[in-house]
């Protein structure tokens, strides 16, 4: 890295069985947007996962970096929206869909972005050292005052850690090799550990509204296969109106003649869209048959693309 910019991030695998032991340190799993800060003088930019620019929608985040004493780095990191003391995504949504700096600080959700590595800093590619060495770091060269703050780590055993985060009504954490390089692609030296199940997936199609619901009844969902786009359910709970109304406009102009799915029923009243939006959805369970058991829509990803979209299995599940 010759400059600070852009890298592809590093990325956790879905674990069922906790790690312990010294070489692992643990951190709070955050229900946000992974965002990747870039400062280069006086050039602030913020990038989701996927590489699409969301400065505009975190200016206070933006300004925070901005006023750093460091004028040159890459940090890792994500940006949340807090219900009480657990961060909500439904809560974020309400700004993630803003372009407009002023509408944004005006929209009355705070946000909060905790940083937990850095790429860069000051001319240096600090990806090959391990990673207690870039914390260190980040914590030596940054200023954490609101809405800016450091992701605390814990060291010691993970199941008692992750029956703690349960409790404390988190939704998991992350478990990373603390002597490793910062890698990007996914790997198993970050592993999600989750209390709750949730999963990203493709929308491909909608359900017509009964009785006194707009917009729309319930969405088609689906994830990448190897066949193709393969069908998961339906989800039709966890809407409000100004959601249907966002949803019904987003819908409305990719509506195709045939199904994207391989395996989807089809049914009275049903339309098919053009599957290039992706939602996250909390369930209690996969079924036998490969649907989600009790879906609830908690909101559009932007940071996420439709191809990369699987169905996430723990490592270690039958």
């Amino acid at each position: 890295m010759s400059g600070p910019q852009f890298v592809q991030p590093q990325l956790a695998t879905l674990v069922q069985d906790p790690v312990e032991g010294d070489e692992w340190v643990f951190e709070r799993k955050l229900d946000g947007v992974r965002l990747q800060a870039v400062r280069d003088g006086g050039d602030v930019r913020l990038y989701t996962r996927s590489g699409h620019d969301r400065s505009s929608t975190y200016p206070e985040v933006v300004d925070a970096l901005a006023a750093q004493r460091s004028d040159r780095f890459v940090l890792d990191g994500e940006v949340v929206a807090f219900e009480g003391s657990v961060t909500s995504f439904s809560r974020l949504q309400q700004r993630s869909g803003l372009r407009d700096p002023d509408e944004a600080r005006a929209s009355g959700v705070a946000v909060t972005f905790y940083v937990f590595d850095i790429l860069h800093l000051d001319g240096e590619d600090c990806r090959g050292r391990p990673l207690r060495e870039r914390k260190q770091l980040a914590r030596d060269a940054l200023r954490f005052d609101d809405p800016l703050r450091l992701c605390a780590h814990r060291n010691g055993a993970g199941p008692q850690l992750l029956a703690d985060a349960c409790r404390r009504g988190w939704e998991g954490l992350i478990a990373k090799r603390a002597d490793r390089p910062y890698r990007s692609g996914r790997s198993r030296d970050w592993l999600k550990l989750k209390c709750v199940a949730e999963q990203e997936l493709v929308i491909g199609g909608f359900t017509e509204p009964q009785g006194s619901r707009t917009g729309i009844g319930a969405l088609l969902l689906g994830y990448q296969g190897q066949d193709g786009l393969r069908y998961a359910g339906r989800v039709g709970t966890g809407f409000d109106e100004a959601t249907l109304t966002e949803l019904s406009d987003e819908l409305g102009g990719r509506e195709r003649p045939t199904s994207p799915f391989t395996d989807a029923p089809d049914g009275p009243g049903t339309h098919w869209v053009r599957p290039d939006l992706v939602c996250q959805v909390a369930f209690t369970e996969w079924t036998s048959g490969g649907r989600l058991r009790h879906p609830r829509y908690l909101g559009l990803r932007e940071d996420k693309r439709a191809q990369d979209v699987v169905r996430e299995v723990p490592e270690g599940h039958p």
